[in-house]
């Protein structure tokens, strides 16, 4: 049993005061508020639930601030992505391995304690499967393992280049798989994760791009309880492109013909209108939204306030890794509304709300709700995932409640960060993850060798 005492903690309740979280196998069994610290208490500042990051593509840390010159023509996310897949040839397994773990120490120092792995890079450089089809997709599981992040792993269907079947570059041949490489695939990433605390698996169509709706159909009863994760509407491009090839638009036709409900997580959907805006709420499906990547990648803006004055629920994610700060991407997301909207405070949802501590819950009860989670905060029977933020940083001075949260998000950004605990166990302290040097060299040494 292990006890931490907190000046303040943020419960589902809300604030209060000198709180005391008692841990045991991995949960919080009692929560007590108003209570004096004990000597066997280990005294802690400020405890929030810690967030849940929805789309990640863990080796892509590797491209931060590599994709950064301009081409010989305007630049997009097309270029960007031809810059991507002719990194990845070069990437083996064991640097996959070490790249992921990089990010995911970083996503723990930075308030993320559980990630949601995007995982599309699943072949050899020619093409071929592995012996073992689930070889990247056990890295992946190494990675969360060593670094004590919650994973859940995401093996991605991609099998077409294009709307309506069409064939695939040859840029894409480490992400290709018929239904049933697919599903030999996700039964090995279903053994990959098995032995990691909340380890949990879920099933992501790349996108519409990428798999026909009689593979779509397909993929959705391979399990009919997990998470369904997937890239839609991301940029304008796509949105003609599919427009053309079916005379819908992409949320629209997805509406059309699958039964979306709470399971499904739509990735982006940036460029919608107004009644697929109304459709996603509706449905209980999640808006993954990645402002950090979505504004590196010149994607477009996210119609934040109308989705959420229809009870929308949305959650938030790294996606390229090009910067891993969870309250950089609240921060992101609100600054990009805006300057959008000539306006402050988009994301307060009523007079006097507190817009960090407005996003900030929305996040993290999207974040579980996108992860199938049955529990959601600091409360007993929750796993012990937990953040503290540091009391002594000049960017919370002087202040309490949602006033923490505002200055996290929109001040203090991951350096507020003190400590954190997955499952338990404590993996980040004074704002250094555990492991820190020893990860951060074997990623040194990975990028050292794959040059510029």
């Amino acid at each position: 049993m292990t006890q931490l005492w907190f000046e303040t903690a943020l419960l589902p309740g809300g604030w209060e005061r000198h709180v005391r979280l008692r841990l045991d196998a991995g949960r919080i069994m009692a929560v007590e508020a108003n209570t004096e610290r004990k000597p066997d208490d280990e005294a802690h500042g400020i405890a929030i639930p810690g967030l849940v990051n929805v789309h990640s593509h863990g080796f892509q840390r590797a491209l931060a601030g590599r994709t950064e010159r301009r081409g010989p023509s305007s630049d997009s996310f097309w270029t960007w992505r031809e810059v991507m897949y002719r990194f990845l040839d070069r990437l083996t397994p064991d640097d996959v391995e070490a790249i992921t773990a990089q990010a995911y120490a970083e996503m723990l120092e930075a308030g993320f304690v559980r990630v949601a792995e995007f995982h599309y890079l699943h072949h050899d450089a020619d093409g071929a499967a592995y012996g073992d089809r689930a070889e990247i997709a056990a890295r992946i599981a190494a990675a969360a393992g060593a670094t004590g992040i919650g994973l859940t792993l995401l093996p991605v269907f991609y099998a077409h280049g294009g709307f309506g079947g069409a064939d695939p570059s040859p840029g894409q041949r480490r992400f290709l798989n018929d239904l049933d490489g697919y599903a030999a695939l996700l039964e090995g990433s279903r053994g990959a994760v098995r032995k990691l605390d909340g380890g949990n698996i879920g099933i992501a169509p790349h996108s519409l791009r990428a798999a026909t709706e009689e593979e779509l159909v397909a993929l959705t009863t391979m399990d009919a309880d997990c998470p369904m994760h997937i890239h839609i509407a991301e940029q304008e491009a796509e949105v003609e492109a599919c427009l053309a090839w079916s005379g819908h638009r992409p949320v629209e036709w997805l509406f059309d013909r699958l039964a979306i409900d709470g399971r499904w997580t739509l990735i982006h959907a940036t460029h919608v209108t107004p009644s697929e805006i109304e459709a996603i709420a509706a449905s209980g499906a999640v808006a993954g939204l990645c402002p950090i990547t979505e504004a590196n990648l010149g994607d477009g803006l996210f119609p934040l306030r109308a989705f959420l004055d229809h009870a929308g629920a949305i959650a938030i994610g790294s996606d390229s890794n090009v910067m891993i700060d969870a309250a950089l991407e609240l921060q992101q997301l609100e600054y990009g509304q805006r300057l959008a909207e000539n306006a402050r405070n988009i994301g307060a949802g009523k007079k006097g709300g507190s817009t960090g501590g407005d996003l900030f819950r929305a996040a993290l009860a999207g974040g579980h709700r996108s992860m199938c989670s049955e529990t959601v905060g600091l409360e007993p029977g929750a796993p012990a995932d937990i953040v503290s933020l540091d009391p002594g940083h000049p960017a919370l001075a002087g202040l309490d409640s949602d006033a923490l949260l505002d200055a996290w998000v929109f001040s203090g950004g991951r350096g507020v960060v003190d400590g954190v605990w997955c499952f338990g166990r404590e993996e980040v302290r004074g704002g250094r993850h555990r492991d820190a040097e020893r990860i951060a060299q074997r990623y040194r040494a990975v990028m050292e060798r794959l040059g510029g």
